[in-house]
C-alpha cells in the first residue's frame, strides 16, 4: 500500500494547487502558482483557459518531483474546482474560443432581472435548487452564444464544447477524448434539474443553450476517463475517479456525510454547506438547494449559502489599497487595536450573495474617524468574514429549525485563530478545525480513492479529525451590539445601491 499514491488538482480561482497524497491519506508534497486575473470591464471577471491548464501542468509537476516518486505510482487523479466558471473550446481543435467567464462576474445582470420580470425565477428555482444571479453558469453561456460572431451556429452543430473548469482539465488530460462533469458541478450550472438529474430541457430552451454541446454527467466517485499520455509529467493510463466542485469536497473532505452536518470553507469567498441527506430542501430564507456526496460519492442534496467576497477582501486590501505586504500580517494586526473602533466593511465587491442576493450593492467602509488606522480596516475586513458566516447559519437554523451548535471550517483563513474564535463568539457555536486544514483537495483525493476502490467510506472518515476547537466566550451584550452595528452597515449597504 506503501507505493500506492493519489494525485489530487484544486484548480482555484486565484491559483492552482497539486498534493501527492499516500495511502494514510497524508500529503506528501505540495506545489501552489497563481495566474492572471483580467478585469476587461467593471464587473467583468475572465480567466484565460490555456494559462489555467498551464499552471495545473506546472504544479502536477512540482508536486510530483518534491515527492520524489516516479509517476507511474500514482493510482488515481481527484479533480476539485472553482465552481460556475465556464470555459468554451473548438471540439476539433481543442482551442478556446474566448477567455473563461468567472464566477465573481456580472455581466449577465440584466438578463437575470429580465427572466425574473418574466416569472420565471420560481421555475429555475423548483428545478435548480438556485436563484437567477449571474454568479450561475447559464446566463454566461447564453451570453457567449450571443455576443461571439458566429457561435450560435456552431453550437447548433456540435462544433464546440463548453464546460465547467473541471470539464476543460478531463479533456486536456484525457488528450480530447473525454467531455464530462460531475454532478455537484453540473447542479451549479442553471440549467440541471437536481431531482431528475438530468441537463433540463426546458430550462435551456429558455437560455438558448444546444444540449449538444454540454458534458456527460456522472457521480462524484466515477471513472471520468484516463490520462492520455501526452504530458510529459504523467504516463498513460492513470484513472481520474474523483470529481466535484471545491464546497462539496470539502464538505466531503470535512466527513460531513450524515444529515446536518455543515461546514464553512474560508477562501476568496466563503460557503456554508450543510448535508441534507436524500431530501433536497427547498430554502425559504435564501439559501441554496445543490447536490453534495454521500459517503460513497454518490449524490445526495445540501443547503448551501455562497458568500461572494471574504478571502477576496484581504487581497483587495493587499493588492488595491496596498495596506497590507501579505495576509499573514493580518492576524496579528487585527490583535494590535482592542476593538473595531466601530469601523465596519460590507465587502460588496461584486455584489452581494447569501442570504441577501443583491447584485446592484457595492462595497462600504462606514465609522471611519479620524482615529481609524490601518489595523482597524483589516480588523473589519476579518470581521467581515464572521459577521457573513452569522448571516447565513442563521437563515440555515431558520430553514432547518434547529440550533446550530458545532460548524466545521476550512480554508487558508482558518489558519487564523484570532478570526476562528471571533467567528465562534459571534455564531455562539463550537468552531472545529481538522488536522488537514485544506479538505477541499483532500475531499478531492477521498472521491478519487473510493472511485478508484483504494480506499473505504470508513477508511476515508478515520483519517477526517479534529485539531483544534474554538469555544465561544464573548460576553452576550458585546456580540447584540457587534452585530446590530453590522446589521446597520448592511442595511446602509443595500439602501444606497443603485
Amino acid at each position: 500500500m506503501t507505493s500506492r499514491f493519489i494525485l489530487a488538482i484544486d484548480q482555484g480561482t486565484t491559483g492552482s494547487r497539486a498534493f501527492i497524497i499516500d495511502s494514510t491519506g497524508t500529503p506528501l508534497a505540495s506545489s501552489y502558482e497563481e495566474f492572471p486575473q483580467y478585469f476587461p470591464r467593471p464587473g467583468w471577471v475572465e480567466h484565460d483557459p490555456e494559462e489555467i491548464w498551464k499552471s495545473v501542468v506546472s504544479v502536477v509537476h512540482g508536486a510530483i518531483t518534491k515527492a520524489a516518486i516516479p509517476p507511474r505510482q500514482i493510482e488515481a487523479i481527484g479533480i476539485t474546482n472553482q465552481r460556475e466558471t465556464v470555459v468554451l473550446w473548438d471540439r476539433n481543435s481543442g482551442r478556446p474560443l474566448a477567455r473563461a467567464i468567472v464566477w465573481q462576474d456580472r455581466r449577465t445582470a440584466d438578463m437575470c432581472e429580465n427572466l425574473k420580470k418574466k416569472k420565471l425565477e420560481s421555475l429555475f428555482q423548483k428545478k435548480t435548487g438556485l436563484v437567477l444571479d449571474p454568479y450561475f453558469s447559464g446566463t454566461k453561456i447564453h451570453w457567449y452564444l450571443k455576443n461571439i460572431k458566429g457561435l450560435a451556429s456552431k453550437a447548433k452543430n456540435g462544433e464546440i464544447c463548453i464546460g465547467t473548469i473541471d470539464s476543460w482539465l478531463i479533456w486536456k488530460l484525457t488528450g480530447g477524448h473525454r467531455h464530462v462533469t460531475d454532478s455537484t458541478n453540473a447542479s451549479r450550472t442553471l440549467m440541471y434539474n437536481i431531482h431528475t438529474r438530468e441537463f433540463d430541457a426546458e430550462l435551456l430552451k429558455i437560455l438558448g443553450i444546444p444540449k449538444g454541446i454540454l458534458p456527460q454527467v456522472l457521480p462524484s466517485a466515477a471513472k471520468f476517463g484516463f490520462t492520455a499520455g501526452n504530458l510529459r509529467i504523467l504516463p498513460k493510463g492513470i484513472p481520474i475517479t474523483g470529481v466535484a466542485g471545491d464546497q462539496q469536497a470539502a464538505l466531503f473532505g470535512q466527513n460531513c456525510v450524515q444529515v446536518g452536518q455543515l461546514k464553512n470553507t474560508y477562501g476568496t469567498g466563503s460557503f456554508v454547506m450543510m448535508n441534507t441527506g436524500q431530501k433536497a430542501m427547498r430554502s425559504k430564507f435564501g439559501l441554496l438547494t445543490t447536490i453534495a456526496c454521500d459517503a460513497e460519492g454518490q449524490p445526495c442534496y445540501a443547503l448551501e449559502g455562497a458568500i461572494f467576497i471574504t478571502g477576496a477582501a484581504i487581497q483587495w486590501l493587499r493588492d488595491g489599497l496596498k495596506i497590507i505586504e501579505n495576509a499573514s500580517e493580518t492576524e496579528a494586526m487585527a490583535q494590535s487595536v482592542p476593538d473595531n473602533g466601530g469601523v465596519y466593511f460590507v465587502p460588496a465587491l461584486v455584489g452581494l450573495g447569501a442570504p441577501h442576493w443583491r447584485s446592484d450593492v457595492r462595497g462600504l467602509i462606514t465609522g471611519v474617524t479620524r482615529g481609524t488606522t490601518r489595523a482597524h480596516l483589516v480588523r473589519a475586513a476579518l470581521e467581515s468574514m464572521a459577521y457573513q458566516t452569522r448571516d447565513v447559519v442563521v437563515a440555515m437554523e431558520k430553514d432547518a429549525r434547529t440550533k446550530i451548535k458545532e460548524l466545521d471550517v476550512d480554508g487558508g483563513a482558518c489558519k487564523n485563530d484570532w478570526l476562528m474564535q471571533f467567528q465562534a463568539n459571534i455564531l455562539d457555536a463550537k468552531i472545529a478545525r481538522p488536522k488537514i486544514v485544506e479538505t477541499t483537495v483532500w475531499g478531492a483525493a477521498a472521491l478519487a480513492g473510493i472511485g478508484a476502490k483504494l480506499w473505504t467510506p470508513k477508511h476515508v472518515q478515520k483519517i477526517a479529525q479534529h485539531e483544534k476547537e474554538f469555544l465561544p466566550n464573548m460576553n452576550p451584550k458585546e456580540r447584540k451590539d457587534l452585530l446590530a452595528g453590522w446589521d446597520r452597515a448592511i442595511s446602509k449597504a443595500k439602501t444606497t445601491a443603485g
